[in-house]
């Protein structure tokens, strides 16, 4: 809870950040509300959340989170992931999602990372495919958008033996 200060700003000037968000954090309520439930989810072990700090700027960037945990089945998804404007295209996304990856298949021994986004969210879905994710499908009508409509989301991952033989090399070569 004590980054609450440090994530205010976008929630109260950024708007267009929660677009395609299932759980927006648009206002200060909503905020703390979004940040109490990842605060809760990972006292639950359910979740793993991160505030992001951008060392370029030095300045606090966004969220992204480890979230359906199934240790016994090995998977887990990487998402909650937002950056301010001012961070977006920058490759700071490209370095956490590595940093998320490596650790889940390198240290967690995880054997497939899902991310998720809503099939209209065009930027999200190249930012995956660029990072090396597989498109495994859609999941129709599992949501809602911020205007209620239902939303349809696009699921994609990386299996250990994909991080392993490309994915890995192939990100650090885009971040070098």
């Amino acid at each position: 809870m004590g980054d609450y200060e440090n994530l205010l700003p976008f929630a109260l000037n950024e708007p267009e950040i929660w677009e395609y968000s299932l759980y927006p954090a648009a206002g200060a309520d909503c905020m703390h509300d979004y940040i109490a439930t990842a605060v809760a989810g990972r006292a639950a072990q359910t979740m793993y959340p991160f505030i992001v700090y951008d060392k370029r700027s030095k300045t606090w960037a966004g969220c992204t989170r480890y979230y359906q945990i199934e240790l016994s089945a090995r998977c887990i998804v990487i998402g909650y992931t937002w950056y301010g404007r001012a961070f977006q295209g920058t490759g700071l996304n490209k370095h956490c999602k590595y940093l998320l990856l490596k650790f889940a298949f390198e240290t967690l021994g995880m054997e497939r990372v899902a991310l998720w986004a809503d099939v209209d969210n065009h930027r999200s879905i190249r930012a995956m495919k660029s990072i090396g994710c597989t498109e495994e499908g859609i999941l129709r009508r599992n949501g809602y958008k911020l205007n209620g409509d239902r939303r349809d989301s696009i699921v994609m991952s990386i299996l250990k033996g994909e991080w392993e033989e490309r994915v890995s090399k192939t990100l650090q070569e885009k971040l070098s």
